[in-house]
């Protein structure tokens, strides 16, 4: 029985009602649950086991604050839309525990009051970034300050956390891919950091002439947010206890005894964890001031120790062509000195040569006067070379004696031929005794006696260490108008901060922290850019293929559609 033509209407409409009440439907669902295939090839859109395994135990809401609201450059925007997606994704798994919040700071309130709140952000750990933005209309370009972070707050808790990679020489789009790659592990970290009832125990090393004053403030106030920080004189204690979860050595100027010795090796056997900044020549920033001088071995009587453990810090100088600037007078013009930034030979710019999760996705690290490291071959003790020089160094051995004249003339490359020259290593496994056959029955009961501990001959457990040949990775400078900077700051350049403080917080986070997420600093974004070579030749075959192809395509299904309409009406 063949339909009438009302028949059909009301079919029709019933059809194109369903339709219409399964896509409410869709967008309605759609409001509730979330969920998305990641076809990418690194598993961009992917959260880690460890991460979603934290974001589902969270038994209190964590309220982030983002500050990248506004008119930002494509760059930017991407970073701002890659953060929104990810705590999204964030929310997934963690309800209504993740709450989160996009702000533009300061944008509605008076210039004075504006600037204060900036400057807040600024001392809660949110660096600031120059921008350079179009004036609307106009063909000039403004600076605006902007603060690419966040702040995190979990129970009576806080933390700030910058979400965008100092860039140092490194292309913009590929700094801003580098970003949005450490996303996950940066909000992943703080809130585990954040949620942790009893925060691992450091203990800074004091009783070798070690710094305790503005040089070392940044270093113990970034420890102070994420650790507890107790401080342990060597030389007074009768033995270094192992609730410690990781010690803290920063350029020791005297020599060590082997009582100082064998209080450190006896931590170690327990499976403690040591950080080494040592700095093994009398070179510093400050010896600058007297314009030339000679650089000797301290000879702090580390050596057997750290070599028995698998390093070797050479008494000797890196120069690299790759390196920081000081100010130099080159001239004069009238009767005045003409000073200009010049690249320092003794200042190396490092940077890793690995994808370990202490060095992933790292910038330049800046050092000064730094000493090459050479790890043992051998023994149950795993080594990974941390930071080197580039491709175009040298070392100098000690005596060193240093000039600034010698600046003022240009390097020649030919003299820099060495290549990577490791400035930090990590060794991990179970390390030997320093003392095995070394001491006899009698001496390991005097030290039992005096610390309450049996004398280990090999450590039972695992432990770690990163030895680096310079103390300046982790101390900052001080000026008479700002006081101590920031870790990574030149005072001469102090605008630009390279990547020390975030490398001294992997490091202390992989030696004293059990953080789960560490795996997710290891996701890497690939950067598909176009080839701009290519975009410049063929630029005018795609515009006719992206505007005349489409146009094409329609007109040519219009006249197909027309011509057997009208063949299938004709009759």
């Amino acid at each position: 029985m063949e339909l009438t033509r009302k028949d059909k209407r009301k079919q029709y409409l019933k059809r194109t009602l369903g339709l219409v009440a399964v896509i409410v439907a869709i967008n309605v669902a759609a409001g509730y649950f979330h969920a998305r295939l990641d076809l990418t090839a690194e598993q961009r859109y992917t959260l880690a086991p460890s991460t979603r395994e934290l974001l589902r135990k969270l038994d209190a809401p964590v309220e982030i604050e983002v500050y990248l609201k506004g008119k930002y450059p494509a760059g930017f925007r991407q970073l701002s839309n890659a953060t929104r997606e990810l705590l999204e994704e964030f929310q997934q798994y963690g309800g209504n525990n993740i709450r989160f919040t996009f702000l533009n700071p300061g944008s509605d309130l008076p210039d004075s009051m504006r600037a204060a709140f900036q400057d807040s952000l600024m001392a809660r750990g949110i660096l600031p970034f120059n921008l350079q933005v179009q004036d609307d209309g106009k063909d000039s370009y403004a600076e605006k300050l902007i603060f690419p972070g966040a702040i995190i707050q979990y129970k009576d808790r806080e933390t700030a956390i910058n979400l965008l990679k100092s860039q140092g020489g490194m292309d913009p789009m590929q700094a801003l891919n580098s970003s949005e790659a450490l996303l996950e592990y940066k909000f992943a970290n703080a809130i585990y950091q954040l949620q942790q009832p009893h925060r691992p125990l450091i203990g800074y090393m004091l009783g070798h002439g070690e710094p305790e004053g503005p040089e070392v403030y940044d270093a113990l106030k970034t420890l102070h947010e994420l650790y507890q920080v107790d401080t342990v004189n060597l030389a007074t204690t009768p033995a270094i206890s192992g609730e410690f979860d990781a010690l803290l050595f920063v350029r020791p100027t005297l020599a060590f005894t082997d009582a100082d010795k064998l209080k450190i090796d006896q931590y170690v056997m327990q499976g403690g964890n040591i950080a080494w900044f040592i700095d093994n020549l009398t070179a510093s920033a400050d010896s600058l001031r007297g314009r030339d001088f000679v650089a000797f071995d301290r000879n702090l009587q580390l050596e057997d120790l750290l070599f028995k453990y698998g390093a070797r810090i050479n008494p000797d100088l890196v120069q690299d062509l790759r390196s920081d600037i000081i100010p130099l007078v080159v001239g004069n013009l009238g009767d005045k000195p003409q000073i200009q930034p010049v690249p320092f030979p003794y200042f190396p710019l490092l940077s890793s040569t690995n994808g370990h999760p202490i060095v992933k996705n790292l910038d330049l690290v800046m050092s000064r006067f730094a000493g090459s490291v050479d790890t043992m071959a051998g023994g149950d003790v795993h080594k990974t070379i941390l930071l080197t020089s580039s491709d175009h160094s040298r070392t100098v051995r000690s005596p060193a004696q240093i000039t600034l004249e010698s600046v003022q003339q240009q390097p020649n490359p030919r003299e820099f031929r060495q290549r990577n020259l490791p400035v930090a290593v990590l060794l991990e496994g179970h390390f030997p005794s320093l003392f095995r056959h070394r001491i006899g029955a009698e001496a390991q009961a005097q030290w039992q006696n005096a610390s309450g501990q049996a004398y280990r001959a090999q450590a039972d457990t695992a432990g770690k260490m990163i030895v680096a040949g310079d103390a300046d990775l982790v101390l900052n400078a001080v000026t008479r108008k700002s006081g101590p900077l920031q870790m990574g700051v030149n005072e001469f350049n102090p605008d630009y901060q390279f990547a020390n403080r975030d490398f001294f917080l992997n490091g202390m986070d992989y030696l004293a922290s059990k953080s789960p997420v560490m795996e997710t600093r290891n996701k890497e974004l690939t950067l598909r850019l176009l080839d701009v070579e290519k975009v410049r030749t063929e630029k005018t075959k795609w515009q006719i293929l992206a505007f005349a192809l489409p146009i094409g395509a329609v007109l040519l299904f219009a006249m197909a559609f027309q011509y057997f309409r009208q063949r299938k009406y004709a009759q």
